[in-house]
């Protein structure tokens, strides 16, 4: 028979620093803010190829991608924040990923998932865009062919840890600004 094991309480995320007392609490907007949009990410897949089975089972029960407040995928980008690629973009397929992405509201993550969306992969030919970061901005690389769930889920683990600790002030400064014009996106 196997032996029961007691239930461990849950951990509670540590609030940002702020004043403390009975019945109060303040801190900065920008911390209070940083741990909602780092806990609520929307993803938009915009899968082609082996990559998106490997996010499906990033999704599925056993790895469970909701654990970490993306439990709602979006399939629309005006609805989404985290723009995840995966897989095989070939150079007509350029023109859709880009639009898709500058119709994202700000602040806007992109997850670049597997060798091929990275770097073009195992296909240096003419048809493929040899790296999406030829046409968007990419804030995280997951490498591998295909990567593994677990590398998956680190990807996201680092685009929330970028969407808690930005400053309201990094998109509207002049080097962000300089970026997306190097991109031609105004």
């Amino acid at each position: 028979m196997k032996e029961i094991t007691k239930r461990t309480k849950p951990e509670i995320a540590k609030s940002p620093d702020g004043l403390e007392g009975p019945g109060f609490f303040a801190t900065k907007l920008e911390d209070v803010v940083g741990m909602a949009r780092k806990n609520s990410l929307w993803p938009l897949p915009f899968a082609t190829s082996c990559c998106g089975i490997e996010f499906m089972a990033t999704m599925a029960s056993h790895y469970d991608l909701g654990r970490f407040g993306s439990e709602r995928l979006s399939f629309s980008p005006r609805q989404a924040d985290m723009l995840m690629v995966m897989g095989t973009i070939s150079k007509k397929m350029g023109p859709v990923l880009r639009q898709v992405y500058e119709q994202m509201a700000e602040p806007r993550w992109v997850l670049s998932v597997g060798a091929c969306a990275c770097t073009g992969g195992i296909f240096d030919t003419y048809s493929v865009l040899q790296g999406i970061d030829k046409i968007i901005p990419v804030d995280v690389y997951v490498p591998g062919c295909p990567p593994r769930p677990e590398q998956i889920l680190e990807g996201v683990l680092k685009i929330q840890e970028m969407a808690q600790n930005e400053s309201f002030r990094r998109r509207n400064s002049e080097e962000y600004k300089n970026m997306l014009n190097s991109y031609g996106i105004e």
